[in-house]
């Protein structure tokens, strides 16, 4: 495949950076710069997808019949690479338009897809992931929430935990087990549970961030109707395994790391090492390089993922891959910044004398969670193992 573009793409290009330079706001540059949970800092974000879809810059991919343009994958990463050029900020939506909207798509109803998928998109409603539980982390088949179909609806108790976004969200995707006697891959089905039903408690905690992103999500006596079963009734096991593969490429992604690698960039040319600036002095250089050849390699392959899919096949292991790399090397990248901080490193961004707004020492705890979510490195490994290398299971 020939990634050089075309002169429709050169044109396209050039229309989205001069749109993304006028539009995109100073104060959400880089990532989060407010505490995570303050309902100000909700409502830009919220803002700033809505803008970003009216002018047709989110989820190009989807069908136009669902409020996407049905835009080719190249055009989708041309898009991507301009918004990572112009730093601008992730959305508030991306559990929406990269988890449960593509697997709406390839398993929802007709009725869902129309009712669900145009409010993701202008982040009228936000969605959280109901899928850890105390009892279920990387072993997730082993979830005990129940639901009992009663009549035409279903009646669910538990608990779910690690629930990022669940005290703003509208919509929460969950697995519930509705066959409790099946094997524990089996007996399970995938709803869509509304945030406002009665009986549902949310409780935040706090994470060593200092923000309140996770949330433990309680159920008593949920109603839930029938018609918000995506696929078939205890085979919510097929479903989630789609919404995991998008997960993983959402957690791993190479523009995230991008953005990551040049802000570390910018700060090595403002930090002093050694009587100059950081960025030239060889320890640094070579640990810079280090660092940009694996980030380099990490949007090759996704690169290669984009040649792969145009031409119709995909690797089973590509997103384990991608996840596994990616979320390491966004730790590492932090790593290395919080050492250019030296002793201004631990200050956060509660801090007026923390630099770049404190938020290395937020990235480096952001980003060690992100090893952790969806599926340890651990899982990825023996993912990658068994069904990349084909090796025995342990």
């Amino acid at each position: 495949m020939d990634l050089r573009d075309s002169p429709e793409e050169r044109a396209l290009r050039k229309k989205v950076r001069a749109w993304l330079r006028r539009n995109v706001p100073r104060e959400l540059r880089d990532g989060p710069g407010a505490e995570y949970g303050d309902p100000a800092r909700i409502e830009a974000a919220k803002r700033w997808q809505r803008k970003l879809y009216e002018a047709g810059y989110v989820a190009m991919g989807w069908p136009r019949e669902y409020g996407g343009q049905g835009a080719d994958l190249r055009t989708q990463t041309i898009v991507n690479e301009e918004l990572v050029r112009a730093r601008a900020p992730s959305l508030i939506g991306m559990m929406g338009i990269q988890m449960v909207g593509p697997t709406l798509i390839q398993w929802g109803t007709e009725e869902q897809k129309r009712r669900f998928l145009p409010p993701i998109l202008t982040a009228e409603e936000i969605w959280c992931q109901g899928y850890s539980e105390p009892g279920a982390g990387s072993d997730l088949a082993s979830l005990q929430t129940r639901a009992e179909l009663v009549g035409d609806e279903f009646v669910v108790n538990g608990q779910k935990i690690w629930t990022s976004n669940a005290q703003f969200a509208d919509w929460m995707f969950c697995l519930v087990r509705t066959d409790p006697e099946a094997p524990k891959h089996r007996g399970i089905s995938y709803l869509l549970v509304d945030m406002k039903s009665p009986g549902i408690t949310v409780r935040p905690l706090v994470q060593m961030t200092g923000d309140a992103g996770f949330n433990e999500v309680f159920f008593e006596d949920v109603r839930v109707p029938r018609k918000n079963l995506v696929g078939e009734l205890h085979d919510g096991w097929r479903v989630a395994n789609s919404t995991l593969l998008h997960e993983r490429n959402m957690l791993g992604s190479a523009t995230r790391t991008r953005q990551l690698f040049d802000r570390l960039c910018r700060l090595a040319r403002t930090r002093e090492r050694n009587g100059r600036k950081a960025i030239e002095d060889p320890f640094v250089r070579q640990r810079l390089g280090d660092l940009f050849a694996r980030v380099e390699a990490l949007r090759l392959d996704s690169y290669r993922q984009l040649s792969e899919a145009v031409r119709g096949s995909t690797r089973p292991t590509a997103a384990s891959m991608t996840k596994l790399v990616g979320t390491e090397l966004n730790h590492e990248i932090c790593a290395l910044a919080l050492e250019l901080l030296g002793s201004y490193a631990p200050l956060t961004r509660r801090s007026r004398r923390a630099i770049d707004r404190g938020i290395w020492a937020w990235e480096f705890q952001f980003t060690l969670g992100m090893i952790i979510g969806g599926g340890t490195s651990q899982i990825q490994k023996n993912i990658l193992a068994e069904r990349g290398l084909g090796m025995p299971r342990g």
